[in-house]
């Protein structure tokens, strides 16, 4: 799997990603879906890098014109909750692509939340069969939500290409996903990568809940 860090390389993107992480600006919930949208908007023209291209003839008022676009039938999949805005962001730039989405949860097996499971409840999507299945998801813990969301969509058929974007990834989350996803086809995008995954699988120094601070707390 290629990893393509974008925090490496100075951009307005670090200036969005300070405003997420900043604990007196992440507590209005407008402008942290709004900053999720903005590196969207980023991670998406760097994946349209990407793609495959060719050239075809439009005809202007005036003459024809030969421009280079992609070829991908592009699909944007989402785990929900936390990864809606940041589908949406996708959506603006790929605005003909299909959409698939899953419901994908993590829970504590145990009182003291050291081990952490995934259950996938949910799965929508067009058929996957030859398309290129941009996969997204802002935060990477473990990598285990991102595996099993893309074994769920597995079901509506097999994507010609994988690409994963997320917002923040733990080291720790990128190295398990290299290993399940051993080949140089797959990429996955970062808009940053945290050194640590604590006891209770938060990204440190993260960010939080991002589903929490985009729509308020959950019981």
């Amino acid at each position: 799997m290629k990893v393509i860090n974008l925090s490496e390389n100075g951009s307005l993107l670090n200036t969005f990603m300070s405003e997420l992480r900043d604990v007196n600006v992440q507590n209005d919930r407008m402008r942290f879906r709004h900053n999720i949208v903005r590196i969207g908007h980023i991670e998406a023209y760097e994946i349209s890098k990407l793609l495959s291209y060719s050239k075809k003839t439009i005809q202007t008022p005036l003459d024809k014109c030969e421009v280079n676009t992609y070829d991908d039938n592009v699909v944007i999949g989402t785990v929900f909750r936390a990864g809606l805005p940041l589908h949406q962001s996708f959506l603006d730039v790929f605005d003909k692509a299909g959409n698939a989405f899953v419901s994908a949860y993590r829970y504590y097996k145990d009182r003291e939340m050291n081990q952490v499971g995934i259950k996938v409840e949910y799965c929508a999507s067009p058929c996957l069969d030859d398309k290129t299945l941009i996969l997204v998801d802002p935060m990477l813990a473990t990598g285990g939500s991102l595996e099993l969301a893309y074994e769920a969509l597995l079901t509506k058929g097999k994507p010609k290409r994988l690409i994963m974007a997320c917002v923040i990834a733990a080291q720790s989350g990128v190295d398990y996903l290299q290993k399940v996803f051993p080949s140089d086809d797959v990429v996955l995008v970062c808009a940053a990568i945290d050194p640590v995954l604590n006891s209770h699988k938060y990204i440190v120094p993260g960010l939080g809940d991002a589903g929490d601070l985009m729509y308020g707390d959950k019981i």
